[in-house]
C-alpha cells in the first residue's frame, strides 16, 4: 500500500508532570503503526503527531497515548467555521483554569492542615491530651490530605506502575506514602516502637506539608505557563469582533463569524478593518503597525488590499472580503506561532537523554540512603533512614529539566511574533541564535521592491518608444518587479505593446518571446550575451548605465536596441539593519543578480563590504553552500521568490513578507512588513531565548547535582547537616517555578530595532 500524505494531529494530554512523561509518550507514539513523527510538549501539554491516514487515525494515536499510561484531554468543540477565537490561542484554556482552581483549593487545605498539625505537635497540652492520643486525632486530617489532595500523585503513580514506568508522581507518592504510612503505624501501634527502643514520633505534618508545597508549586507553574501563551492570546485579541455588512442599500453590524468571502463590508473612520479583502470604493490611510511593525500609515484606495486587524484612518472604505478568521493573515500568524510554541528545539535533546534514567536513579539513591542510614547512621536509625529516603525522593525534580526548553521557546516565539517576526519553531529559533553570517538579497529586501523606470536609452536608429514597447510586450508575462516597472512605464506613455508568443523566463536573468515576428530578449547583459546579442551594442549601452540603477538590456533578432534604467530606492531601515548586525560581530554579505556596479552602489550606501553580483538563483544557493562549507553559520534574507534556493540552502531562511504573502512556506522565519531591521530582531530574540534555555538547563541540572547528595546526608559526617523533607518539598516546588519565571523574562526582551536592550 502506498503511503498517503501525512496529516497532523494535535492532542491534549493529561497527567504529564516531567520530562520522563514526555519521553515515554513519544516512545509509544513513535512505535505506533502509521505514525511518522511525534513531538510532545510539556509546557503546552499537547502531542503533535504526523500520521499516515491510510494506516491510522486519531483513535489509534489516542490509544497509543493511553497505552503509555496517560489520559487524552477531551477536545472542545470549535467555534463557527473560520472564526478566530481565543480557542485558537489555547484550546485548553478553560480546562487549565479549572485545574488551577483545583490545585489552589487543595494546596490551601493541605497547608492549613499541615500548619494545624505542627501547632498541635508543638503544644500537645493545649488539648490536654497525651501524645499517643493526639496522634490518633492527627491521623484523620493527615489521611484526608494524603488521599484527597495527594490523590493526584497517587493515581498517576498507580497508573504508571500498571504500565511498568515511573515519573515525578512516583517520587512524590512514594515519599509522602512513606511518611504517612510510618506515622499511621506509630499512631495505631505505638507500643511496637516503644518495645524496640524507638521514640514513637509521627510525620503527619511532613506528609501534609510536602503535598501542600508541591501542589502550590504546580499551581504557580500552571499560572506561569498560562502567561507564557499570552502572546498568542494577544494576537487573537487584535481581531475585530463585528463587521458592518452591506446588503444592497442596507448596512448591518454582524458578528465576524457571520462574514463570508465575497461579502461587502464598510469600514468607518477609526475602526478596525475586520477582514482581509480588497478595497472596492473609498480612500483612506491604514495603520498596519500591529501586524507589520511599520509606524507610518499606508494609503489604500480602490483595488488595494487591506489586512484584517489593521486600523482605518480618517476615510471610509468599502471592502470586498477575501479571507476571514483562521484563513486571514492574522489567523495564519496565530497558527504559525502556535505550531512554533509546540515544537522542540534541538538543545532539548540533552535534557531528554538525562531524564530517561533520572527517576529510576533517584529511587535507587533513596534506597541506598535508607540502607546506609539504617545500617551505619546514629540512633534512631530507622527514623533517620526514613527521613533521608523521603528527602531524596522529594528533592529530585525532573520537572525543571522538562520545562527548561519548551517554556523558553513558547515565550520567545510569542515575543518575536508581537514584533513582526514569525519563527516556525524551536529548530529555526536555535539556528538563528547561532548564525555568524547574514546574507541580504538586494531588490525587495534592502530596496523598496517598487522600482520605476528612470530613463530609456537607445543606440542606432531605435526609438525610446520602440524599445519600451518591445520590452513591455515580453515583460507582461513576468512576475519580476523590474518587469512590472517596465510595463507600468509603457502604460504611462500610452503605449500598447503587441502580444508576445513563446514566452520564456529565466529566473534572475531575463525573458524572451516572439513579438510581431521579431525575437525579443530583455534582461541582464549576461543573459543577452548568451542569447547571441552582439557585444559591441551591449558595450555601448553599458557605458551609459548609472551605478545606482538596475539596467534591463533590450535586443531584437540578435541586435541590441537599447537599455532601460530602473531605480529602486533603499528601504529606510536598510543601513540601520546592517550597522546593528555588524556591531554585534555578524558578517554581512550582499548577494544580487544585478550588475556589479548597481550592487556595489547599494552596498556602499548601507555599509556592506562583501558583495557578489550577477549571480543566478542557483548561483546564490551555491554561494550560501560555499560559506557553510567554510564553517560559517548562514542566515539568508530574501523576498522568497528568486531567492528560494538560497533560502533553502542556508542554515536559516529569512523571508521578507508583506500583506497577504505573510505566511511564506519556504522560510524558517518570516519578517512581517518587510523592514530589514526585523532581521536584527530575529537574531536578537533567538539569542536571548537560547541564553535563557542555557540558564534553565544549568539551573535544572545543577539543582539536582547539588541537592540530592545533601538530601542523602553526605554532609552529615562533616558538618552535621541534614535536609528536612519539608525543606526538600519547598526546594523542589521552587525549582520548577523558577525555570518558568526565568523564561517569562523573555516577555520583557526588547526585540524591536534600535533597542538598547543587550543581546
Amino acid at each position: 500500500m502506498t503511503a498517503s500524505e501525512p496529516i497532523e494531529l494535535s492532542i491534549g494530554v493529561e497527567g504529564m508532570t516531567c520530562a520522563s512523561c514526555v519521553n515515554r509518550i513519544e516512545r509509544f507514539l513513535r512505535k505506533a503503526e502509521g505514525v511518522t513523527e511525534a513531538n510532545v510538549n510539556l509546557a503546552t501539554e499537547r502531542a503533535t503527531v504526523l500520521v499516515d491516514p491510510s494506516v491510522a487515525g486519531r483513535a489509534e494515536v489516542e490509544a497509543a497515548i493511553e497505552n503509555a499510561g496517560y489520559d487524552v484531554r477531551p477536545e472542545r468543540e470549535s467555534g463557527a467555521p473560520g472564526a478566530l477565537t481565543l480557542d485558537d490561542a489555547d484550546p485548553d484554556a478553560d480546562l487549565r483554569a479549572r485545574e488551577q482552581r483545583d490545585l489552589a483549593v487543595k494546596a490551601i487545605v493541605s497547608l492549613v492542615v499541615a500548619a494545624g498539625i505542627m501547632l498541635l505537635m508543638l503544644w500537645p497540652d493545649a488539648l490536654g491530651m497525651a501524645m499517643t492520643e493526639l496522634n490518633w486525632l492527627l491521623f484523620v486530617p493527615a489521611t484526608l490530605v494524603q488521599f484527597w489532595a495527594g490523590g493526584v500523585f497517587l493515581r498517576a503513580a498507580l497508573r504508571q506502575a500498571r504500565h511498568r514506568t515511573v515519573s515525578m508522581d512516583t517520587l512524590v507518592a512514594l515519599g509522602t506514602l512513606a511518611a504517612w504510612g510510618y506515622s499511621t503505624v506509630v499512631a495505631l501501634a505505638p507500643e511496637v516502637f516503644v518495645e524496640a527502643g524507638i521514640e514513637p514520633v509521627t510525620y503527619f505534618d511532613s506528609s501534609a506539608m510536602i503535598i501542600g508545597l508541591i501542589l502550590t508549586g504546580r499551581w504557580m507553574e500552571a499560572r506561569a505557563k498560562a502567561r507564557a501563551s499570552g502572546a498568542v492570546a494577544a494576537l487573537v485579541g487584535l481581531g475585530a469582533r463585528t463587521a458592518r455588512r452591506l446588503d444592497g442599500e442596507r448596512e448591518t453590524d454582524v458578528p465576524i463569524e457571520d462574514i463570508r468571502a465575497g461579502d461587502l463590508v464598510r469600514v468607518r473612520p477609526g475602526e478596525k478593518v475586520p477582514v482581509d479583502g480588497v478595497v472596492v470604493s473609498g480612500s483612506s490611510s491604514v495603520d498596519e503597525s500591529m501586524l507589520t511593525g511599520e509606524p507610518m500609515p499606508v494609503q489604500r484606495g480602490a483595488g488595494d488590499p487591506v489586512i484584517g486587524a489593521t486600523i482605518n484612518g480618517n476615510g471610509s472604505l468599502v471592502v470586498r472580503t477575501t479571507h476571514v478568521g483562521r484563513d486571514a493573515v492574522l489567523g495564519q500568524i496565530v497558527r504559525m506561532v502556535r505550531e512554533a510554541q509546540g515544537s522542540k528545539a534541538p538543545i532539548q535533546r540533552t535534557a531528554d537523554r538525562v531524564t530517561e534514567w533520572f527517576v529510576p536513579l533517584v529511587i535507587a539513591l533513596a534506597l541506598v540512603s535508607f540502607g546506609g542510614w539504617w545500617l551505619l547512621g546514629p540512633e534512631p536509625a530507622l527514623t533517620n533512614a526514613l527521613v533521608a529516603a523521603i528527602s531524596v525522593l522529594i528533592i529530585a525534580c525532573p520537572c525543571a529539566m522538562g520545562l527548561a526548553t519548551p517554556t523558553a521557546v513558547m515565550v520567545g516565539t510569542g515575543r518575536a511574533a508581537e514584533s513582526g517576526v514569525l519563527i516556525r519553531g524551536g529548530p529555526a529559533l536555535e539556528a538563528a541564535g547561532h548564525v555568524d553570517t547574514v546574507i541580504f538579497d538586494k531588490t525587495g529586501t534592502l530596496t523598496q521592491g517598487q522600482p520605476s523606470v528612470r530613463a530609456v536609452r537607445t543606440i542606432g536608429e531605435a526609438a525610446e518608444d520602440e524599445v519600451l514597447t518591445l520590452a513591455a510586450a515580453v515583460e507582461r508575462g513576468s512576475e519580476h518587479p523590474l518587469g512590472a516597472a517596465v510595463v507600468e512605464a509603457a502604460d504611462e506613455r500610452g503605449l500598447a505593446p503587441a502580444e508576445a508568443w513563446g514566452f520564456e523566463a529565466t529566473a534572475g536573468r531575463g525573458v524572451a518571446a516572439e513579438v510581431e515576428g521579431r525575437a525579443v530578449v530583455a534582461g541582464n547583459r549576461a543573459f543577452l550575451a548568451d542569447a547571441g546579442v552582439e557585444a559591441a551594442g551591449l558595450d555601448a549601452l553599458e557605458v551609459g548605465a548609472s551605478d545606482t540603477d538596475t539596467t534591463v538590456f533590450v535586443a531584437s533578432d540578435g541586435a541590441a536596441l537599447g537599455a532601460i534604467d530602473i531605480s529602486d530606492a533603499l528601504k529606510p531601515g536598510a543601513a540601520d539593519a546592517v550597522r546593528e548586525l555588524r556591531a554585534h560581530d555578524l558578517e554581512v554579505h550582499l548577494l544580487s543578480g544585478d550588475r556589479a556596479a548597481a550592487a556595489q552602489a547599494v552596498a556602499a550606501q548601507v555599509g556592506i563590504d562583501h558583495v557578489t553580483a550577477g549571480v543566478s538563483p542557483a548561483g546564490k544557493a551555491a554561494h550560501v553552500e560555499a560559506l557553510r562549507r567554510d564553517g560559517r553559520r548562514v542566515a539568508m534574507v530574501g523576498d522568497g521568490i528568486n531567492d528560494a534556493p538560497a533560502l533553502a540552502a542556508a542554515d536559516v531562511g529569512i523571508a521578507i513578507g508583506s500583506g497577504t504573502d505573510v505566511a511564506l512556506e519556504a522560510s524558517d522565519i518570516t519578517l512581517v512588513g518587510g523592514d530589514p531591521r526585523l532581521a536584527v530582531s530575529a537574531v536578537r530574540v533567538s539569542r536571548a531565548t537560547l541564553r535563557v534555555i542555557r540558564q534553565n538547563l544549568v539551573w535544572a541540572f545543577g539543582y539536582n547535582v547539588l541537592l540530592i547528595p545533601v538530601a542523602m546526608g553526605l554532609l552529615y559526617p562533616f558538618f552535621g547537616l541534614r535536609l528536612d523533607p519539608i525543606l526538600a518539598a519547598a526546594a523542589m516546588a521552587f525549582s520548577s517555578v523558577s525555570v518558568v519565571l526565568n523564561s517569562l523574562r523573555l516577555r520583557r526582551t526588547a526585540v524591536r530595532p534600535h533597542s538598547a536592550d543587550p543581546w
